[in-house]
């Protein structure tokens, strides 16, 4: 047998068959909100940035995780340059500047911070090991994180900002800090909470609270977009309208039908019906990260593994959170569903390190 092959036997085969589910059904879901009108050409990028996001699969599924965490250092330091970059020579995009062109490629420096900070912080837990029950080092973990996480929130990119920050919470908890400082530094957040509120947030950052709390105070301006997604996955009934046939959708009365409000696309054409089944396979793909977790062959593994389940846990909750009215809008990408090379590349990459553990864990061998 080849070596490719016999290499290839020892991936997980749960966690290839459900991403490879999501990654079909992201396609299907972005060929019918674009079949009708002038947008079939996403259909054909996010095609294009599937096959491209497979081969990263590949790839980093058998790079070596401890030299990527080691060569994730450069990769940092890289991040920090592109988005101070952004930050002084961005060009705006609808009031923000998030994407560097590349001439074939947008590059949206905010989506590798999600994974390149979960990446360093995992490794700096594990060569740390017992020994981070310090200021100190708390502090430390800390800014590594918040430092990429302010420079995304001046873009203003608050949602991105805010899932990195997620993703570093996520590795306290993990980690063996004592959860006095966790809950210290809650604290802090809450009070840092009103100041930013207060003096940080801009005036359509203030309304989206707002409008979220009270949907009817602008229904026709900052409210329309929540009020259209409900309404779109409220008339998806029980078994939908049919794959491109959504009336919200097709004739554009829901904004960012194919981005920030791709799952209401999706519930208005699949119904209830549809949308179980893919909270099912999210669910299914959160039960095998837990697993993968749990049997890792050592705690850098674990730690990576860890991250990668908190970025798509609180992408996943926050929204379709967004979509349902239960959460503000803020810009957080559905993993698989929503249009967007960087998203999906990132994705792709977060799971090829899943599998590259996974394929190096002899417990999950089967």
């Amino acid at each position: 047998m080849p070596q490719i092959f016999s290499r290839l036997k020892y991936f997980d085969v749960p966690l290839l068959i459900v991403s490879g589910l999501l990654l079909l059904l992201g396609l299907a879901i972005q060929y019918a909100v674009s079949v009708s009108g002038d947008t079939i050409e996403i259909f054909y990028r996010q095609l294009i940035f599937s096959v491209i996001g497979v081969a990263l699969f590949l790839l980093f599924a058998f790079y070596n995780y401890h030299r990527l965490s080691k060569i994730n250092r450069v990769v940092y330091l890289i991040l920090i340059l592109s988005l101070v970059f952004l930050l002084v020579f961005g060009v705006q995009v609808r009031g923000s500047a998030r994407w560097i062109e590349l001439g074939f490629f947008r590059l949206q420096p905010a989506e590798l911070a999600k994974v390149v900070v979960g990446i360093g912080l995992s490794r700096w837990l594990y060569l740390k090991r017992g020994q981070i029950n310090s200021w100190t080092s708390f502090l430390t973990t800390f800014f590594y994180a918040a430092i990429p996480a302010v420079l995304i929130f001046l873009e203003p990119d608050l949602g991105s900002a805010a899932i990195v920050m997620t993703v570093w919470f996520g590795l306290m908890l993990l980690s063996p800090l004592r959860k006095t400082y966790i809950v210290i530094f809650l604290i802090a957040g809450l009070l840092f909470a009103g100041l930013a509120w207060k003096f940080a947030l801009q005036d359509y950052q203030h309304k989206r609270v707002e409008v979220f709390l009270n949907p009817d105070k602008d229904p026709k301006g900052k409210g329309y977009n929540v009020r259209q997604a409900i309404i779109a996955v409220g008339s998806g009934e029980m078994f939908g309208r049919g794959l491109g046939r959504g009336l919200q959708s097709q004739l554009k009365f829901l904004p960012e039908r194919q981005t920030d409000f791709i799952f209401a696309s999706a519930s208005e054409e699949i119904g209830f019906i549809g949308v179980t089944v893919l909270l099912g396979l999210y669910y299914l793909l959160f039960r095998r990260l837990l697993r993968i977790m749990k049997y890792a062959r050592d705690d850098l593994a674990m730690y990576l593994t860890g991250g990668v389940l908190f970025l798509f846990l609180a992408q996943v909750l926050i929204n379709i959170g967004m979509n349902i009215g239960l959460l503000p809008v803020t810009g957080i990408p559905l993993p698989f569903l929503t249009y967007g090379g960087s998203s999906l590349l990132v994705t792709c990459i977060a799971l090829g390190i899943v599998q590259n553990v996974a394929r190096q864990s002899k417990a999950l061998r089967f």
